[in-house]
C-alpha cells in the first residue's frame, strides 16, 4: 500500500498520478487523449457516451461507484476515519474534513501536499500507513450513475478548453469504465498546472464536476 493515491486505479497508465487501491475495482486513470484515437474530437460534447456498450451502470466499480454500499452516512463514518487516521498516525495535523457528501475535499488535499513533508497526503500518508481506513471507505462509496459521470467529465473537459487550456482531453469509455480526460501525455506534457491560465481555468470550471469527480482529470 505504499505511494497509493485514492484517486487513481492499479490500471493507471502513463499518468502523474500513479497508484491504486489493492483489490479494490475503482476509477481508471489513463492517458485518455480526446483526438481522433478512439475518444472524441476536441470541443465535441454528446449526450451519451461514444461507441461503448456499457453506458447503463455495470457491476464493476467504474470512476465512481458501481460497487459501493450506497449508505451515504457509513461511507462519511468510514472517511472520517480515514481523516482520523491522517491526522494520526500519518501526522498530518491539517488534513481536512470530508464534505457533508463523505468525499474528500481534493482542492485543500492538493494545497496541503505541496508543503514540505506533506507530500502522501493524496496518497494515504507515508508507507500507505492509512491504506487500510482507506479501502474500508472506498468500499463504502455510493453508487453513481457512468453516464453521468461521464457527461460531467467532458463537460469539465470542453469548459477547459474554452477557458484556454486547448490541450486538455476529453474523457473515454472502456469497458463500461470512464476514463478520465486532461493531461494526453503526461510524459511530455503541454499543461502546466500552476500556470495562472490553468489555475483560472480549473477554478471557472470547478462547478461542472460532479461531487467526488474533482482531482480526477
Amino acid at each position: 500500500m505504499v505511494g497509493m493515491d485514492i484517486r487513481t486505479p492499479s490500471r493507471s497508465a502513463g499518468r502523474y498520478r500513479l497508484a491504486a487501491l489493492v483489490a479494490l475495482p475503482v476509477l481508471v486513470l489513463s492517458a485518455a487523449c480526446g483526438g481522433e484515437d478512439g475518444g472524441l474530437k476536441t470541443g465535441e460534447e454528446v449526450a451519451s457516451v461514444p461507441g461503448d456498450p456499457g453506458n447503463a451502470p455495470s457491476d464493476s466499480k467504474g470512476s465512481g461507484n458501481q460497487g459501493g454500499a450506497g449508505d451515504k452516512g457509513a461511507f462519511y463514518d468510514a472517511q472520517m476515519k480515514y481523516v482520523q487516521c491522517m491526522r494520526g498516525k500519518a501526522g498530518i495535523k491539517d488534513f481536512p474534513d470530508p464534505k457533508i457528501s463523505g468525499y474528500l475535499d481534493w482542492t485543500k488535499i492538493d494545497e496541503i501536499a505541496r508543503k514540505p513533508g506533506n507530500e502522501e497526503a493524496s496518497k494515504g500518508g507515508k508507507n500507505g500507513v492509512c491504506g487500510k481506513e482507506m479501502s474500508a471507505a472506498m468500499r463504502l462509496e455510493p453508487k453513481r450513475d457512468v453516464q453521468k459521470e461521464y457527461e460531467s467529465l467532458l463537460s469539465h473537459a470542453t469548459c477547459m478548453r474554452k477557458h484556454g487550456v486547448s490541450t486538455f482531453a476529453n474523457p473515454t469509455m472502456s469497458g463500461g469504465n470512464v476514463i478520465p480526460g486532461g493531461d494526453a501525455n503526461p510524459v511530455a506534457s503541454s499543461i502546466d498546472p500552476e500556470s495562472p491560465v490553468y489555475k483560472r481555468a480549473r477554478q471557472a470550471c470547478k462547478d461542472k464536476l460532479l461531487d467526488g469527480l474533482d482531482g480526477m482529470q
